[in-house]
């Protein structure tokens, strides 16, 4: 913590901007499996709240890991620091009036909390992409599982490295392939509705 910052209020605030946008800003947390489908169904929501003219913005894992938090490897304590990241980041796009999507793996239940926290009261939508980890393995859509099965890579979520299911998220959708990921999307964006973020 820096003693010497000092945090600045500006005349120009969330309220202005999400009156702007025409919208209420949030956090859609999407949180699952490597090749549970996060990204995937995350994209789709964004372009079905895109053609409905909303403001978004997708925060994706890969992406990010290439960027901002191209220094973290994949030890405990730099998956933590890149969720820490993410989650200040992710407070800002929501501060700046932005529905924020993030699909990030995200395994620990004490760094999704510490997003939550981050957030307003119902800002933090936690979305559980609960796919069987056979289904991702059987998808394997990078050949990490056969990476990390045959050794090549260490501490992979799912196989050598725990993933936290949630206890009890805003969101659980099954991404077995018993739903189409068009129904899914329709699942998340109805959700925005009903609690009027759109």
């Amino acid at each position: 913590m820096n003693d010497n910052t000092v945090w600045h209020a500006h005349k120009i605030c969330r309220n202005h901007r999400e009156f702007l946008n025409g919208q209420r800003s949030c956090l859609l947390w999407f949180t699952g499996l490597s090749g549970s489908g996060k990204s995937t169904i995350a994209g789709l929501v964004e372009e079905r709240l895109h053609e409905l003219g909303k403001l978004t913005y997708l925060l994706d894992g890969d992406n990010v890991r290439k960027g901002m938090n191209g220094d973290l490897g994949f030890s405990d304590a730099d998956r933590i620091e890149n969720i820490r990241r993410i989650g200040e980041m992710s407070r800002l796009f929501v501060d700046s009036g932005v529905i924020t999507l993030s699909a990030f793996i995200s395994p620990f239940r004490s760094e999704r909390a510490a997003v939550r926290q981050l957030m307003e009261e119902g800002d933090f939508i936690e979305v559980f992409v609960d796919a069987p980890l056979s289904t991702c393995e059987s998808r394997d859509p990078k050949g990490l599982y056969k990476r990390a099965r045959n050794g090549e890579i260490r501490n992979f979520t799912g196989i050598d490295s725990p993933y936290e299911t949630p206890h009890s998220p805003e969101i659980r959708v099954v991404n077995d392939g018993s739903v189409s990921p068009r129904e899914v999307t329709t699942t998340v964006v109805d959700y925005l509705r009903e609690r009027r973020f759109i």
